[in-house]
């Protein structure tokens, strides 16, 4: 039954002005807007690590509650209680919210951080669903045995107000000013203000003021220290300290401010980037944590958490380059269009509320796409990939010359998974490069994420499910090249056809690699072989989420769709030779094809798995060798 009513706990005070206790807000207010009815209430007693007043608050809420109310445990209060919600676990449906583990606070010692791990685990045991603020913090919750399938993550978003600020309307600064330097966060030594003023003391002060903006009551003996290093470097005139501040203060700051700094060694998601983007700041922030993905954006540079050296040189060059700092600021402009309102948030919440899993075909699950990750690289048809970089190049020789400016190339892979396309076509093809990685999966986006940008170039991702009535408005405007692995074998004709005219608008080039053809062997063979094959192939005409999937016909398919734009358009084979050394996936494509066989015909199943237990014996006798057909495409438009 769909949920009608939720009890939102969270420790302390609901009204704190902090990131967190902004984000349950908000997300409260945002769901009350949907029609749910909607209960934030506070606990009073210490947390994490839980005192008597704790325990006992929280044992009298929960039993207060009405027998199979749906409660939202904010992973502060619960993560070090799981008695308590073990008591509770049957009578109520317990979910958490985790911003990010307990166990990653800085200043922990080692016993601290076993004993909140061990807590939290227990207690994410408690509960039937786990919503984080990050893809990089439902990662980390798989070390703390959270089930995949039961953990979505809701990204925050940023007020209405922020998107009203002028700051992105005003005229170029004047650089005989000093930059305006803005840090936003409650002193803490996580969120590494210490660092901030240690790199600003080797800057010139004549060149910069900067506003430390935030609570200094949390951490009272840290504030104590920051603000002696302020004194003790002779930074007092220089570097202010607001404490906390009215929303209002808070966004004026944000007006007033020339650019962003978040030293921070650790984040679950890092809200005030988005805030300072969406006030058209650009940023400069430490990778720390989810930074190193919600950061991969334009008008975001990134530098190594903790590293005061770097930090230090990274602020000198911003400072003393007002190019190099309007660049930056030009890029934050152009993230503002895709800065997320949190009725965005409210949606992937109730979607994860209402919902197991979300049909899409580009969703795989990661232990498939990592062992057939070698196999694609090998089959790829490198006389394509040359093909690809040599337009490429002239595309990007165009632009310069008719422009007189080095942009980067704008690729898109559609479906990334893991990151495997553009992990084996970066390196392949002319610089720079900036991906946008579109992968509706979370986890695995910020995994091809980190992928990507170990090769060298920037990224920016999107976890957008694309179909055919949004394709038009997701994929990037300024694309060069749009591009899919594996993938289009899965979708509907009308999917492609999109895919095909948003394509077509941006005039760019499409490379959609290893689709599957038809056609698969095994030696030696088998006499249920043709009838299998004959099976998997009606199979993959199947619904796959986006209506009855081309199967083997999409590269046919695509192919005449884009030679009747004017398109040329290049196919060749990209055929998978597996043998015994590659038994993990050739077991995962084998049970595949029995599941989908049987599932196509129920009669047939007896024979299917005395076929598929005879492969797996001269698979394991290195007796078996399998070849599966598929096929790359090209296409570029006309000159």
């Amino acid at each position: 039954m769909p949920v009608s009513e939720l009890w939102f706990v969270v420790p302390g005070d609901p009204q704190q002005n902090t990131g967190g206790y902004r984000y349950v807000r908000k997300l409260a207010e945002a769901l009350a807007d949907t029609g749910l009815k909607v209960h934030l209430d506070g606990l009073e007693g210490e947390f994490p690590r839980p005192d008597g007043t704790a325990i006992n608050a929280m044992d009298r809420y929960l039993k207060a509650l009405p027998e199979g109310a749906s409660v939202v445990l904010d992973g502060l209060a619960m993560g070090g209680m799981p008695e308590v919600l073990e008591r509770h676990r049957k009578r109520l449906k317990l979910m958490a919210l985790v911003h990010h583990p307990l166990a990653d606070e800085s200043g922990l010692s080692a016993a601290e951080q076993a004993w909140l791990k061990d807590a939290e685990t227990r207690a994410l045991a408690c509960v039937c669903k786990v919503f984080t603020t990050s893809y990089y913090t439902a990662r980390r919750l798989a070390h703390y045995g959270a089930p995949a399938a039961s953990v979505t993550a809701a990204l925050p978003a940023v007020d209405d107000e922020f998107f009203a600020l002028s700051t992105c309307s005003e005229p170029a600064r004047d650089p005989s000013n000093p930059v305006q330097i803005l840090c936003v966060g409650h002193l803490s030594r996580r969120k590494a203000q210490h660092q901030l003023v240690q790199a600003l003391a080797e800057q010139a002060t004549d060149a910069w003021f900067c506003t430390l903006l935030g609570s200094d009551q949390r951490d009272s003996m840290y504030s104590a220290d920051v603000k002696a290093q302020v004194h003790a470097s002779g930074l007092a005139g220089c570097i202010r300290l607001t404490g906390e501040v009215s929303e209002t203060g808070l966004w004026n700051a944000y007006q007033q401010a020339d650019l962003f700094v978040l030293p921070s060694e650790y984040e679950g998601y890092g809200m005030v980037v988005d805030e300072a983007l969406t006030c058209g700041l650009p940023v400069l922030s430490s990778d720390g944590g989810a930074l190193r993905e919600t950061g991969a954006r334009s008008g975001v540079q990134l530098y190594p958490a903790g590293d005061v050296a770097a930090l230090g040189q990274a602020l000198a060059g911003l400072l003393e380059n007002p190019d190099e700092l309007a660049r930056l600021r030009a890029g934050a402009r152009e993230s503002r269009a895709r800065i997320r309102r949190w009725r965005d948030t409210a949606g992937d919440f109730l979607a994860g509320l209402e919902s197991e899993q979300n049909a899409d075909p580009a969703r795989f699950d990661d232990h498939w796409l990592r062992a057939r990750e070698p196999a694609d690289h090998r089959a790829r048809n490198p006389k394509l990939t040359g093909q690809l970089a040599a337009w490429l190049q002239v595309r990007q020789y165009r632009y310069q010359r008719t422009r007189d400016t080095v942009r980067p190339l704008q690729l898109v892979d559609v479906g990334t998974g893991r990151g495997s396309n553009p992990v084996y076509l970066a390196p392949r093809l002319p610089g720079p490069q900036h991906w946008a990685l579109i992968e509706p999966d979370g986890s695995l986006a910020g995994t091809a994420a980190e992928r990507v940008q170990g090769t060298g170039v920037s990224v920016s991702l999107r976890t957008e499910s694309l179909s055919a009535g949004n394709m038009q408005d997701e994929l990037p405007a300024d694309a060069d090249l749009v591009c899919a692995s594996a993938l289009i074998d899965l979708v509907s004709d009308e999917w492609l056809q999109a895919l095909v005219r948003a394509v077509v608008a941006r005039n760019a080039a499409v490379h959609v690699v290893l689709s599957y053809s038809g056609r698969f062997e095994l030696s030696p063979e088998h006499p249920s072989d043709d009838r299998l094959r004959a099976l998997v192939n009606q199979h993959q005409h199947g619904e796959k989420g986006t209506g009855a999937a081309l199967g083997p016909d999409a590269t046919r398919r695509l192919r005449a769709l884009l030679v009747a734009t004017g398109y040329q358009v290049s196919v060749a084979p990209s055929p998978w030779q597996l043998d015994s050394g590659e038994q993990d996936l050739a077991l995962l494509l084998m049970t595949g094809w029995a599941r989908a066989a049987t599932e196509q015909q129920l009669s047939a199943g007896a024979e299917i798995n005395r076929w598929l237990h005879t492969r797996k014996q001269q698979l394991a006798a290195g007796e078996l060798r399998i070849s599966v057909e598929h096929e790359d495409l090209l296409a570029w438009p006309p000159a």
